[in-house]
C-alpha cells in the first residue's frame, strides 16, 4: 500500500510559484476508527482486542490529565502532544488573563529520526555522511501518483483550517503534511 497523491497546478496568479505544479496527498474518504485500529495492533501484538480498546479508549482521557497540569504528552515512536490557544490582545498586563482566550487545540509535532541519505568524501580524506531528518511515523512511507481522475477536495477527509492539528501556530515542526510544495497557496489541505 502507498499514500497517493496527484498532480495540482498553482493557479494563483500573485503567488511567486504561479503555474507550477505541486504533489497534493489524496485519502480515503473514510477514518480508520478505534475498533479498527485494535483490530490490526490485536495482530501484531500478543493483546486481546477487548484489551486495546480499552486502553485506547482511556488515551484520551489520561492525556487531557495531563494537559490540565501544563504538561506535554511524549508517545514514542509517535510524537509529543501539548495545549495551544489563540488570545486577544490586551493593552495592560493587568488586563491579559484567561478571558482573553479565544481558541483552544491540541498541537502536535511527530517524532523525528535521522536517516542516512548518502557519504561524502572530505577534503582531507575522511568520509562524512549526508543524512536528512524524517518523521519517524513515515519514514517508509511510499508514495504514488494516483492515475484515476480523482477530486482532491472530495476526498481529502478535511478543511484547509482544520487538517494540521496545530495550524500555523506550532511553527514548523508539523511540516506540510498534506503535499504541495512549499507555498502556502498551493498544495494540501494541512496548511
Amino acid at each position: 500500500m502507498s499514500q497517493k497523491f496527484i498532480k495540482m497546478q498553482n493557479k494563483n496568479a500573485r503567488s511567486t510559484s504561479y503555474e507550477k505544479y505541486f504533489a497534493r496527498a489524496i485519502y480515503d474518504k473514510n477514518f480508520i476508527e478505534t475498533k479498527q485500529l485494535a483490530d490490526f495492533i490485536q495482530t501484531q501484538a500478543s493483546v486481546k482486542r477487548s484489551d486495546i480498546i480499552a486502553v485506547l479508549d482511556e488515551l484520551g482521557g489520561a492525556m487531557k490529565h495531563f494537559f490540565e497540569m501544563g504538561q506535554k504528552v511524549k508517545l514514542d515512536g509517535i510524537g509529543i502532544f501539548k495545549v495551544g490557544f489563540s488570545s486577544i490582545g490586551a493593552t495592560k498586563a493587568e488586563d491579559c488573563g484567561a478571558n482573553n482566550i479565544t481558541a483552544r487545540r491540541v498541537l502536535f509535532s511527530p517524532e523525528t529520526c535521522r536517516v542516512v541519505t548518502g557519504y561524502s568524501r572530505r577534503a582531507d580524506g575522511t568520509v562524512a555522511q549526508k543524512f536528512s531528518v524524517a518523521k519517524q511515523l513515515l519514514k517508509d512511507v511510499v508514495f504514488e501518483e494516483a492515475h484515476e481522475n480523482v477530486s482532491p477536495n472530495a476526498s481529502s477527509g478535511g478543511s484547509s483550517t482544520g487538517g494540521n492539528t496545530g495550524g500555523n501556530t506550532g511553527g514548523n515542526t508539523g511540516g506540510n503534511t498534506g503535499g504541495g510544495g512549499t507555498d502556502p497557496n498551493v498544495g494540501g489541505d494541512d496548511h
